[in-house]
């Protein structure tokens, strides 16, 4: 048991096998995302006749070593991976309020359902997973909180997916941070100034999820790095994607975006945050160095409006939560463990955040441990017997 009451700003649900297939006509039961066995008796994801995912590699918790093995099959999972239930007796168990929730076999930007050949079927997908997790998160929409997919490269049913999940009471929306990379405007492009007025007035933050800018992430890895070898090339991968997102957060901030969208928040999830102070020097030393007349942060510096609208998230880090607080935007740092991923934090949480905030301040630690999560999802504080369960 944990001595720990926190919200986690970042973990996963494995979505059971059915999630596709009872949620769209059955004519389109081998069209949309479903659950075979291979020869070896693992359970995998096919789409379009294609293997995406096996089901354990999205949720290893409570598996031996580091990296932890992959589960086979369902039973195998621990079942607060893909079970809401057992998911809050597990919150309980390790001292967590609430976790947002991510998704995994539609991709980390929802990317993996652009490869549906009809447009209408690719909407109805995202529309399915969202109805998934709002049923999923009725377990206790206090505690479970949910972030609506987009279709993001379709305008228009991205902005009426938004308003339709807005009504049901979803707090995030799931955007790519780099729509350049399947064909579509940059941020910055006013192409996209409706859907960002969309969110705006719905009230929800915005996240770009590490891997949501890929089609298919397994490209950093293996075999395309063979001379690395397993280990080198997730290790290439992770320090990849984690600098992307730094490299999207810099797009985002020198864009003109938040200038126009000053109400607008957006958060980068699973990300970590010990580039945040270089990026935000770069990005206003660059800035300052350019002509005043073309100048698009409204008055701001690039840090100024990241400390105005961006958040990002950690989980493993020990170097920048004891060395660079002081030159980090304390308000908008949020704790995470990635639940129920390779890398998540399971079975070490207290541990983890005694190393890495041994030196910060009470007034810090509950920031970052709680503060920020609750303003900016709105989450309900729990009653004092609840809050005694957890602390147990």
């Amino acid at each position: 048991m944990s001595n720990y009451v926190l919200i986690d700003a970042d973990s996963h649900v494995t979505e059971p096998a059915d999630t596709w297939t009872a949620r769209v006509p059955a004519r389109y039961a081998d069209q949309v995302p479903h659950v075979l066995k291979d020869e070896s008796g693992k359970d995998v994801w096919m789409l379009g006749g294609v293997q995406i995912y096996t089901v354990g590699a999205t949720s290893a918790a409570g598996f031996p070593g580091f990296p932890a093995s992959r589960p086979q099959t369902y039973e195998d999972l621990h079942p607060g991976s893909y079970d809401a239930g057992a998911r809050l007796r597990y919150l309980d168990e390790a001292g967590i309020w609430a976790q947002v929730l991510y998704p995994n076999v539609g991709g980390f930007g929802s990317q993996q359902f652009r490869k549906i050949a009809d447009p209408e079927l690719q909407v109805m997908c995202i529309r399915a997973y969202n109805d998934f997790l709002h049923e999923w998160a009725s377990a206790d929409p206090r505690r479970l909180i949910t972030v609506c997919s987009v279709p993001f490269w379709n305008v228009e049913a991205s902005i009426a997916e938004v308003e339709r999940c807005a009504a049901l009471g979803f707090r995030g929306i799931l955007f790519t941070g780099e729509p350049q990379r399947f064909g579509l405007p940059t941020l910055g492009d006013a192409h996209w100034d409706r859907f960002w007025a969309a969110a705006q007035d719905s009230g929800l933050p915005v996240h770009f999820h590490i891997g949501g800018g890929e089609d298919n992430i397994a490209d950093l890895m293996t075999p395309r790095r063979p001379g690395h070898g397993i280990a080198g090339a997730e290790a290439y991968a992770a320090t990849n994607l984690f600098m992307k997102n730094g490299v999207q957060c810099a797009d985002l901030i020198t864009s003109g975006v938040l200038a126009r969208f000053e109400r607008l928040r957006f958060v980068s999830v699973e990300s970590g945050i010990g580039w945040i102070p270089f990026v935000l020097e770069v990005a206003d030393y660059s800035y300052l160095g350019a002509s005043q007349a073309d100048r698009k942060g409204g008055g701001l510096l690039p840090s100024e409006l990241f400390r105005r609208q961006v958040y990002a998230t950690f989980w493993f880090e020990r170097i920048a939560p004891t060395r660079l607080l002081e030159e980090m935007p304390i308000d908008n740092i949020l704790f995470e463990t990635d639940f129920p991923h390779v890398t998540c934090l399971y079975g070490n949480i207290a541990a983890t955040i005694d190393a890495g905030l041994s030196g910060a301040s009470d007034q810090v630690r509950h920031k970052l441990l709680w503060a920020n999560s609750a303003r900016l999802y709105h989450v309900e504080e729990p009653s004092d017997a609840e809050r005694a369960r957890l602390a147990a």
